[in-house]
């Protein structure tokens, strides 16, 4: 049965990644992640936001790609030492925190692709989404992070799991079984969307071979990062039901407004 967080559509999925950061946020001063830009990708017309979590030293799901402020504040310390109150005043120029908290109840209408980055975030943030099951994927690179934020997620709500993607143990698992559409289905047991680079370095991670298992086992496939518009017109011909961009508007101009 396909999961709540993937219903019928006649269009390509689009993933707004980090929310959007176009010209004019960037101008603005705007970081990803930020609250600005979730309401950029959501004013855009993004059915679905591609976010990422982390937690704060008070034990607060804060929406942050980096494990340190680093690369978006130029703070060097870790966010995990960092406070809520301290991160929101760090940010408040650079378009607002977002908790994950917050971009659930702020956007009732939007699906949340959600990244657990850090072994602690998994389990608060598995709770915290457990009430939005039908609009939240849960995903990490570390499948023991995707599966304990699956598993209080379940705890808190058992009646509806959020949907999810494998992490990369798994993509490692299914690249090998690609050869048998029955040896596929066994490892995407349990799994909504496979999200996948086109390529990895000199490795060709979708092939139409792979794309052909993965849609035989009922489950999706989505690329990252994809922010060409001749790829992205590229990957819809080539069948892949999901793409993961930097720039959803050029997208949405692209493909049309979700229906």
């Amino acid at each position: 049965m396909t999961h709540a967080y993937l219903p019928p559509t006649n269009t390509i999925r689009i993933l707004a990644h980090r929310g959007l950061v176009g010209p004019e946020q960037e101008a603005a001063g705007v970081a990803e992640n930020s609250f600005a830009a979730l309401a950029a990708a959501h004013a855009a017309g993004a059915a679905y936001i591609e976010s990422d979590c982390h937690l704060t030293r008070d034990g607060h799901v804060v929406l942050f790609h980096d494990e340190d402020l680093g690369r978006v504040t130029g703070d060097p310390r870790p966010l995990r030492e960092v406070d809520l109150p301290e991160l929101e005043e760090i940010m408040s120029n650079r378009g607002g925190l977002a908790t994950l908290a917050q971009a659930l109840a702020a956007f009732p209408d939007t699906r949340f692709n959600i990244d657990v980055k850090a072994e602690d975030a998994a389990v608060p943030a598995g709770r915290i989404v457990a009430p939005a099951a039908e609009r939240v994927l849960l995903t990490s690179f570390s499948d023991r992070r995707r599966r304990a934020a699956l598993a209080a997620a379940g705890s808190a709500r058992p009646d509806l799991l959020p949907a999810t993607s494998p992490g990369s143990g798994t993509i490692v698992h299914l690249l090998a079984a690609a050869v048998s559409t029955r040896a596929v289905a066994r490892v995407l047991r349990g799994i909504d969307a496979v999200q996948i680079p086109e390529r990895h370095g000199a490795l060709r991670v979708l092939t139409p071979r792979l794309l052909d298992r993965v849609h035989a086992a009922g489950v999706e496939v989505h690329v990252w990062t994809v922010n060409d518009p001749a790829t992205m017109e590229r990957l819809a011909d080539l069948g892949v039901d999901g793409l993961v961009t930097d720039r959803a508007d050029v997208a949405i101009r692209v493909f049309g407004a979700p229906d």
